[in-house]
């Protein structure tokens, strides 16, 4: 569950009005089109206030008259006004299907792109279903919201005005009686808004929740499978449902209350309304043809009333699916670079860390740092094994690197260079990273692995990379270098999933290398394979690597222990082994371990 979901005490106090304005940035490039679509829509609606003014003159006229010719001629009219009325509210729909469908994919695009520029730390606090559920649902009912209520909430309004003014014009005391339930309606929407707000933001959170349960059983299939979980997980997910199920028979209950109420009472002033004017037919203070224009002005008036509920609805689920989407965008992305700290002497060539401190943002207030006072210095061109414990901090360092997490405190330097002080784009370009869970995307070999390169890279960069990492398993693949790895490369075995991506850290020839225990899914036979070739590779770059493995470390020239959150000790395998008595034992464990 995120931690990041708006509190009941949020929810109530924000204006929906207010959210839904943020939207304007994206509206405002259409606004045309829809400012004309509205247009379009209060003339239909006024051309259908008409039909009742005919009938008026009808009933009144060649009816009373009995004139078989002014009824046909009537009956044109009324067929031309309809026509006209259905006509324009096709143009409207057509006025608004493109820009919206425009708007809708810009709001994706731009969520998408703001998600690559969040900092790792934000990814890690939120579920990957409650992300994917602001990209999809949410903005769907976005689109849904500008092509219809947001359009109808002026068109019905300006219509109730018209028609009220129109009954009034006709006969102002039955117009007083069908204006008699407003009050009731107004308090009763009002009612409504507030409570149906809470319930639907509610249900919105819960579809996220839903989404990222039904992800992780996709992508753990495997491991649902293997350990015969399936029950366990279905009821899971079954709990959610009846969750949200309840969530959404709320939200229903609601709508029906606020319709019985919207249906109700308008109705029953309609009732009256007839049983008032007939009075006055006999009595002959009214024409029937004016009381069957009021009548029917009164009825074409039902829609634009009875939809205020719906309409109220679907603008509340727009006001928290607008919430939804900017909890996301106003997030702080990751800075550019911050100012230069200085000149640093030419001896820091190389990797250097000075000082580092690092604990993750969410931690316990007081909780020691992860990383504590780490001085380390890879000279250029030096590569340098990272050995320690479980769970010491190594994978965290080395994310310290490309900045995928901001230190706390002290700095790093690549060749004397702040990594603050670079572009993230020019950091990266300058690291490569192959992590110890590799992920591949579900593309061909080839785009997996060219990802680790700039554009320019080709086929010759591409069976380079892929020998160095003894992966030319994949030209025996159905369509080669295209065959597409499946989701998270999962159609691969862990060996060749980290083979390519080991491919993709050494492809582009990066100056600065991080390997997370790149080797450790390999067998014997081929880790050997890949450390010859690796070789070649770290004798011309600068290379930080992540060591369980005793064959690891002895590809590196020299080696740094990390025990409790700092370095305590530096040098070749050979020294460590015979001064540090904590090294010795990792490495015993480690040399028994490949003995077996």
């Amino acid at each position: 569950m995120p931690t990041t979901r708006a509190t009941t005490k949020d929810r109530t106090g924000r204006s929906a009005v207010r959210t839904l304005l943020r939207l304007w940035p994206y509206v405002r490039p259409v606004r045309v089109r829809l400012f004309t679509a509205a247009s379009v829509a209060i003339v239909a609606s006024c051309v259908g206030l008409v039909i009742p003014l005919v009938l008026k003159w009808m009933v009144d006229g060649p009816v009373a008259d009995r004139d078989p010719r002014g009824v046909w001629l009537g009956a044109l009219y009324l067929l031309l006004l309809g026509l006209a009325e259905a006509l324009l509210f096709g143009l409207r729909r057509w006025l608004v299907a493109r820009p919206l469908s425009r708007v809708e994919a810009e709001m994706r695009a731009d969520l998408y792109r703001h998600l690559q520029r969040l900092p790792v730390a934000f990814h890690d606090r939120w579920a990957s279903g409650q992300l994917l559920s602001r990209g999809t649902t949410d903005l769907m009912l976005l689109r849904m919201f500008l092509a219809f209520p947001l359009t109808f909430l002026l068109v019905n309004g300006v219509t109730i005005l018209v028609g009220v003014v129109i009954m009034l014009l006709q006969d102002w005391t039955l117009g007083l009686v069908i204006l008699g339930p407003a009050l009731p309606v107004v308090v009763t929407c009002v009612i409504f808004e507030k409570r149906y707000a809470e319930v639907a933001r509610l249900a919105q959170d819960q579809v996220g929740d839903l989404t990222t349960v039904v992800e992780e059983s996709v992508l753990g299939i495997r491991i649902i499978k293997g350990f015969g979980r399936h029950r366990s997980q279905a009821r899971a997910l079954r709990e959610l449902s009846g969750t949200l199920r309840g969530t959404e028979l709320r939200k229903a209950r609601l709508l029906a209350t606020i319709w019985a109420v919207i249906m109700t009472l308008p109705e029953l002033s309609i009732g009256a309304a007839l049983v008032v004017g007939t009075v006055q037919v006999a009595s002959g203070g009214l024409s029937a043809g004016m009381l069957v224009a009021f009548l029917s002005t009164a009825l074409a008036l039902r829609w634009p009333v009875e939809s205020i509920g719906f309409l109220l609805a679907m603008s509340q689920e727009a006001a928290t699916a607008t919430e939804r989407y900017f909890e996301v965008m106003d997030a702080e992305p990751e800075t550019g670079s911050t100012t230069s700290r200085g000149s640093v002497p030419s001896r820091d060539r190389g990797l250097r860390l000075h000082g580092v401190r690092f604990r993750y943002p969410d931690a316990p207030p007081g909780s020691p740092p992860v990383l504590d006072r780490i001085d380390l210095h890879i000279r250029p061109g030096e590569s340098m094994a990272l050995v320690g414990a479980t769970g010491s901090g190594k994978t965290t360092l080395t994310a310290l690197i490309p900045r995928l997490h901001e230190v706390t405190s002290g700095r790093i330097t690549l060749d004397g260079q702040d990594i603050t002080a670079m572009s993230r784009q020019e950091l990266r370009a300058l690291v490569a990273v192959a992590f110890e869970e590799p992920t591949l995307f579900s593309a061909g070999v080839s785009d997996n692995v060219l990802m680790g390169a700039d554009d320019t890279a080709g086929p010759a960069e591409l069976n380079r990379a892929l020998s160095v990492a003894q992966a030319d398993f994949v030209h025996a693949l159905p369509q080669g270098t295209d065959t597409r790895v499946g989701e998270q490369g999962l159609s691969l075995s862990g060996g060749q999933r980290q083979r390519l991506a080991l491919a993709r850290a050494v492809v582009g020839r990066p100056r600065f290398l991080v390997l997370d225990d790149p080797l450790s899914a390999l067998d014997v036979h081929t880790e050997a394979a890949v450390e010859a070739a690796l070789r070649q590779v770290l004798a011309d770059t600068t290379a930080l690597i992540v060591a369980h493995r005793f064959s690891t470390v002895l590809l590196a020239d020299r080696v740094a222990l990390l025990s409790g959150g700092r370095i305590t000790a530096v040098g070749t395998h050979h020294e460590l082994l015979r001064s540090n008595a904590e090294y010795a034992h990792l490495m015993s464990g480690e040399q028994e371990d490949d003995e077996r």
